[in-house]
């Protein structure tokens, strides 16, 4: 009997998890345009910083 309801509760939680599974597929594919916009968006990021910390020429002194 015991084995019985733990074999119920494995089907039910196995049958939800699959379910979430499936809603995480579509999320991902949905969300897909968006990571191209984050990728590109921290790519100018890096690339500003890159800018701002350049080495700048020293100044001329003038005698």
């Amino acid at each position: 009997m015991i084995t019985d309801s733990r074999l119920a509760l494995h089907h039910a939680r196995a049958t939800d998890l699959r379910a979430q599974a499936d809603a995480d597929r579509l999320a991902e594919l949905v969300r897909q345009p968006r990571d191209l916009r984050i990728r590109l968006g921290w790519t100018l990021v890096e690339v500003g910083l890159r800018m701002a910390s350049a080495p700048r020429p020293a100044a001329a002194v003038a005698c």
